[in-house]
């Protein structure tokens, strides 16, 4: 038996995209789709023209309305009874079958007395996944027969199709009945068919045989091209070129990327012939590598937007700076709490700057934010840290504040890892002394070769962001001084060494047994070390506002407790001085214990001002464990008014019963922080219980400490421009720098390389089979 309907025929210009119709009979969710024309201006029910085509406004998505001005499903039984299914459009055809049956809730009883009992029949929804033709009307409130209203004739049951059914009693009989009429079959074939060739052509064998041979050959493409892909990932993970110079056959050097896939074809067949054979989709051109690089650029940066809409709260990161191509860059981090509860520091995107101004960097900001949040998500931007420049952090006319003009809830927070840069520099700018003690250190330097011979470490050079390069110096110095002087000594009484190397060795041999020199080597020695554990705290990407304010207290009492021992040092410092043979004294006892003190005052005062809370973080200390304790006796009033209004999103009443009755339990007091806190709630699925505080550990936890990841951000992109010889578009630079630092997400996503395949086969129309045919 051959089926040609009219309306299969007449769609079958329109489908050629559709494959397959949808699952037969399968209960869907009602997705209507309506315009926003109003409905006086599109008609009702005007037919379709002979060529298939709509003629009125906007007819594929007309809505259907009710009397009552209710917009109607398509596919409901009302719908369909106003405009039968023949006289639709093709495109309304195909929306309504996509949609299924429309299985509204209806409530049917029917009252019946069986043997002298009274008994009350009520309809169930289990009956539409039992016969999963069935439809229903609440308007008639029966039921219907969903093909047989869509493809009716003159044989089919009017009870169906025009009334509906509402006997209860026996409907188990008539609707067994009906499914065996040849009326119904033929609907539910014409239904299955909607769409596709005819049964001729799939019962044709050597249609069957063509698809499964196309089948198969796209099998073998694929799995050439994962091949190809996994190769890729792996020059993105470990930032090796993909290609060299030359690339041709005979060429020793071709690339990385070439050399690793013939590696991997050596060891996998299929891959190896392919490579051998091929002629029309080799897989290793230059166009197939910056194809693949977007589609694997495209996969994250999709899967990252998801896992950021889905988020609570979300901050962002931003530095700018230039690469060695002195093409100004601006890379945006975005950081935020995923389903796992984890914290994640995401680097999105390098965004292309034309100048470093606020306005260049705040519109090209916004820009990528657009793309990002959607205008209903704006309230979950609760942050925004930059690198603490004065275009960025300007009260009036900076990036902050233009960001923040969009973002209400786009709270300013410097950069504390930048802050303890700041309060280094303070100490020696301020203090001529200590400032010229710094630059006689980074001049040791300058011997790196030689020491490297004489002292078994190395002396770093000094920078002037990371100040742990400082720390390093400062200890290094000290604990191999008697090293240092016989090295600079052996230069100077050798006579191998020019003279200028002779002169300078000679200096730091002075240098070294200088009283003053001698004396802050030792007190920076003892101030270093904290400086040291605080810059590497200040590090972490589980660092929260809790933590901070915790290991600054810790910070600030070790050197309160330096700054007690200064008298202690200096009379050490004196004694050991008066058994040198040779000694230099440029500043007295007394001056030296001054300009010491002067020092740990320094470090403290800009410590603590610095690193006061401001206004937004001060809900910060509504959750610092060691003060639940005095908040149990003394609730904190002032901080909770303050955080509300930062955030007022949170309901204050709940939020203070549930700090109360943390306050007032022992189990909480070990609390080492925001993140820690987070964990056990949700560990113990309390998020419902203590819904707000859950929601202020968010906020707290989402907040970022530090921008260091950005600054990780530009030495990756450093290095890739460096590998590429700045040879490559943006795109391209971006998905190498994706690939570099998000190489453990990459594996965290199980179907990655089916995802970038799906891609990149869709980029365009191959000559290569890459999709399957059904």
């Amino acid at each position: 038996m051959r089926i040609h309907s009219s309306s299969i025929q007449q769609i079958g210009a329109c489908s050629g995209a559709i494959k397959c119709a949808p699952k037969h009979y399968r209960p869907q969710r009602d997705r209507g789709q309506w315009s926003d024309t109003p409905h006086h201006l599109t008609g009702s029910s005007a037919p379709a023209t002979h060529s298939g085509r709509d003629t009125s406004v906007h007819r594929a998505r007309r809505p259907m309305m009710s009397a009552a001005g209710v917009m109607e499903k398509e596919n409901s039984v009302k719908s369909l009874k106003t405009t039968p299914f023949s006289r639709k459009s093709p495109e309304e055809k195909l929306r309504v079958i996509e949609l299924g049956p429309d299985q509204p809730d209806i409530k049917i009883q029917q009252q019946s007395k069986d043997r002298g009992r009274d008994y009350t029949r009520s309809f169930s929804r289990s009956w539409f996944s039992k016969k999963a033709w069935l439809t229903a009307c609440p308007e008639a409130n029966a039921l219907f027969c969903f093909p047989c209203l869509l493809f009716q004739t003159s044989g089919s049951d009017p009870a169906w199709i025009q009334t509906g059914v509402s006997d209860l009693k026996h409907f188990s009989e008539k609707g067994k009945k009906h499914e065996q009429t040849r009326v119904h079959m033929e609907n539910a074939l014409k239904l299955a068919m909607f769409g596709r060739v005819n049964i001729g052509e799939q019962l044709n064998e050597g249609y069957r045989l063509g698809i499964r041979k196309h089948n198969e050959e796209v099998d073998k493409n694929r799995h050439i091209l994962y091949k190809i892909i996994d190769c890729v990932k792996f020059c993105g993970a470990f930032e090796l070129a993909l290609r060299g110079h030359d690339e041709s056959e005979s060429s020793e050097n071709p690339g990385v990327f070439k050399g690793l896939v013939d590696f991997v074809a050596s060891l996998d067949s299929v891959l190896q012939e392919h490579l051998q054979t091929a002629t029309v989709f080799k897989g290793t051109s230059k166009t197939v590598q910056n194809e693949l690089l977007d589609c694997m650029f495209s996969v994250l940066r999709e899967h990252i937007i998801d896992e950021i809409r889905s988020a609570d709260f979300v901050s962002i990161q931003a530095d700018e700076t230039m690469d060695i191509s002195t093409q100004c860059q601006l890379v945006l981090v975005i950081r935020y709490i995923d389903k796992a509860h984890n914290v994640q520091e995401r680097f999105f995107e390098f965004i292309p700057l034309q100048s470093a101004t606020a306005d260049s960097i705040a519109t090209a900001l916004l820009d990528r934010l657009s793309s990002i949040l959607p205008d209903d998500k704006k309230s979950k931007l609760i942050s925004q840290a930059y690198d603490g420049a004065s275009v960025m952090r300007g009260a009036t006319g900076g990036v902050q504040k233009k960001v923040q003009d969009v973002y209400v809830n786009a709270h300013y927070v410097h950069c504390y890892a930048h802050q303890l840069n700041l309060i280094m520099q303070q100490v020696t700018s301020h203090i001529p002394v200590v400032n010229q003690f710094f630059s006689d250190l980074a001049g040791f330097s300058g011997f790196f070769s030689v020491l490297d011979r004489v002292v078994a470490h190395r002396l770093p050079r000094a920078s002037t962001v990371r100040w742990n390069f400082h720390i390093r110096a400062v200890n290094t110095v000290f604990e191999h001084k008697d090293d240092l002087i016989q090295c600079f000594e052996t230069i100077r009484d050798s006579g191998e060494f020019e003279p200028t190397t002779v002169r300078e060795a000679g200096g730091f041999v002075r240098l070294l047994e200088d009283d003053t020199f001698s004396f802050f080597l030792k007190l920076f020695h003892h101030i270093m070390p904290h400086v040291d554990i605080l810059f590497s705290q200040l590090q972490k990407r589980t660092i929260d506002s809790v933590f901070v304010q915790r290991i600054m207290q810790q910070f600030t009492d070790n050197m309160q407790m330096i700054r007690d021992s200064i008298p202690n040092l200096c009379g050490e410092h004196s004694a050991s001085q008066q058994q040198l043979a040779k000694k230099r004294r440029t500043q007295g006892p007394g001056e030296l214990q001054r300009i010491a003190a002067e020092v740990c005052d320094t470090i403290l005062g800009h410590a603590k001002e610095r690193f006061s809370f401001t206004k937004h973080l001060i809900s910060a200390t509504l959750l610092q464990g060691d003060k639940f304790q005095q908040y149990n006796s003394q609730f904190p009033e002032a901080a909770l008014n303050t955080t509300v209004e930062a955030y007022p999103l949170l309901n204050k009443n709940k939020l203070k019963t549930e700090l109360s009755l943390i306050y007032s339990n022992e189990e909480f007091k070990n609390c080492s922080g925001a993140l820690a806190l987070y964990q056990l709630f949700m560990e113990s699925n309390l998020q419902d219980t203590f819904s707000e505080t859950v929601a202020l550990l968010k906020i707290l936890i989402t907040t970022p400490m530090t921008t260091a990841e950005s600054e990780r951000c530009f030495s990756t992109l450093k290095r890739i421009k460096t590998f590429l010889r700045n040879t490559m578009s943006q795109d391209r630079l971006n998905a190498l720098a994706m690939l570099s630092m998000e190489k453990k997400l990459i594996k965290d996503i199980h179907d990655f390389n089916h995802r970038v395949t799906e891609k990149f086969a869709s980029l365009k129309e191959r000559r290569a089979k890459l999709m399957y045919r059904k």
